[in-house]
């Protein structure tokens, strides 16, 4: 799930993932300072990917369970930390016979266009006055890298459909209001803008595509792909490239909110 779409059937590459989009989870690591972890806690950590922030959280003592909709996250997670417990499991529809204190999510929950379905499973999840803490892209979050993407794509002569959307980008208002229906006080909200520098270099744009922005590239030959990768690098260097990197325009919502039943 960590940079999944679960509808998508995508296989990840999962020593790549590490290799060249590390930025994922140690942008995330702040994020648990509100999650604020203690010893003896039950914590679940949703959509763990290769599971770094899964034993960040376990240094506290918590004892703590990393789900991923990816096989071939978990399988990386456990060479990563054999001594930790992780479970292939779809955040949509993940069930624990023993409740947790808190859950925990990192870069996962906008992959997903049935968010009503996952916050019923994590309040079903807590027990009362659990916490959820999470963050995820926002409104706004990567708006000229895809709107690029978009014109490479008309470009190349395979234009996007209007009501296609790949990602789930919520306002506070409107995430919050979902948590709101299944029993979860939001105690802490925000919307940030976190311009972030992608590894590699001048390879760093694409990179990103064939990880993150694949479906722009589907149902597209190897060199159409390559075409449209290469003018999506055009148009986008002036706004994007700086420094000698390359920089997505994340724009993320971090939230924690309290089952209150």
């Amino acid at each position: 799930m960590a940079g999944e779409s679960p509808e998508s059937g995508k296989k990840w590459d999962a020593a790549l993932y590490d290799a060249k989009h590390s930025f994922v989870w140690e942008r995330g690591a702040d994020l648990l300072e509100l999650l604020a972890p203690q010893e003896g806690e039950r914590i679940l950590d949703l959509g763990c990917g290769t599971g770094h922030l899964t034993a960040k959280i376990a240094e506290s003592g918590a004892h703590v369970v990393g789900v991923d909709s990816s096989p071939e996250m978990i399988a990386e997670a456990k060479r990563n930390y054999p001594e930790l417990e992780f479970i292939v499991a779809d955040a949509r529809e993940f069930r624990f016979e023993k409740p947790f204190d808190a859950v925990f999510s990192n870069a996962m929950l906008h992959w997903i266009l049935e968010p009503e379905r996952v916050v019923q499973s994590v309040s079903e999840a807590l027990v009362s006055g659990g916490r959820f803490v999470a963050e995820m892209g926002g409104q706004g979050n990567v708006e000229r890298l895809v709107s690029g993407l978009r014109r490479a794509r008309t470009a190349i002569g395979v234009p996007v459909e209007a009501e296609y959307n790949p990602w789930y980008f919520p306002t506070i208002g409107e995430y919050a209001s979902l948590l709101e229906t299944q029993g979860l006080e939001v105690t802490f909200a925000l919307l940030f803008e976190r311009p972030t520098p992608l590894e590699d270099d001048e390879a760093g744009l694409r990179n990103w595509i064939r990880m993150f922005g694949a479906s722009f590239l589907a149902g597209i030959s190897p060199d159409k792909q390559e075409e449209l990768i290469f003018i999506a690098e055009q148009q986008l260097r002036k706004e994007l490239f700086r420094e000698g990197k390359w920089h997505a325009d994340y724009r993320r919502l971090r939230i924690v909110a309290r089952r209150t039943d």
